[in-house]
């Protein structure tokens, strides 16, 4: 496949696509994943693609098995009391990739992160793979690491994109910036040279908030989200699925789109 046809595994005819990342099993212990195969089956028809780590990959083939499949190509462990901030660490290649039938690949891009130099060779060396096997690369790029909203500023996530971008990064998966406006993500946008897509971060518990982010994040020239625990940890997965899919499929308000809920 060329890297445009493994592309529109995720992005359809209008250029947007609903992610699905279920690689939370090398990271946290983790509750609404014990049985993938049925989650990918009862949400595939609100979801563009999955993000999966190689073992679900292979498991899960049937079940995955007409959707876009991004191979997590790093594991990205949270810091421990006592343990070291390794953050994001490369474990697989693009050879893997094509063993398992992927569309995809994503590898955490952490600047500012002590390990920033180590991170950015890994990302830079899974481009590169990814430009000779033709399989595009999804760099999640976030400032610092996981989960650190008060460091997810407008300058930040606006800097991680850029950079992500002139990496070489054929979409870059980030976070909406922390009390940011449309305008805000707009600029941001703009600016990045190729797709951007948003993730969800944890549960968040509230279905609103969550969907005026996503619609947020649309109307600011978004292509997307990649949102993993705000769906397979919902009380009714298909239906915030079927939500979101609305928002970035049919530009459904936010209101309309609460309904399907």
């Amino acid at each position: 496949m060329s890297k445009s046809d493994n592309l529109s595994k995720f992005f359809g005819e209008d250029a947007r696509t609903v992610i699905l990342p279920i690689d939370h099993g090398t990271v946290i212990p983790v509750q609404g994943l014990e049985r993938p195969s049925d989650l990918i089956g009862s949400l595939r028809d609100s979801v563009d693609g999955f993000v999966v780590n190689l073992g679900v990959a292979l498991a899960c083939k049937d079940a995955l098995e007409g959707k876009g499949i991004c191979l997590r190509t790093d594991a990205y462990k949270p810091t421990y009391p006592g343990n070291p901030d390794d953050g994001s660490y490369r474990l697989f290649t693009a050879e893997d990739a094509d063993r398992v039938g992927a569309h995809a690949m994503m590898n955490m891009c952490y600047l500012h992160h002590p390990r920033e130099s180590d991170n950015f060779r890994e990302c830079a060396a899974v481009i590169s793979e990814g430009m000779e096997s033709d399989i595009p690369v999804i760099l999640e790029a976030l400032p610092f690491g996981i989960g650190r909203p008060n460091d997810y500023t407008l300058e930040n996530v606006g800097f991680a994109v850029r950079l992500a971008a002139e990496l070489g990064a054929d979409v870059v998966k980030t976070t909406f910036p922390t009390n940011g406006t449309v305008d805000d993500f707009k600029v941001i946008v703009e600016a990045a040279l190729v797709p951007v897509i948003v993730l969800g971060g944890a549960a968040m518990g509230d279905d609103k908030a969550l969907l005026a982010m996503v619609k947020n994040a649309m109307d600011a020239g978004a292509s997307g989200i990649a949102i993993g625990r705000n769906v397979w940890q919902h009380s009714n997965p298909p239906a915030i699925a079927a939500a979101l899919n609305a928002i970035v499929h049919d530009s459904s308000s936010v209101d309309v789109a609460l309904k399907l809920v």
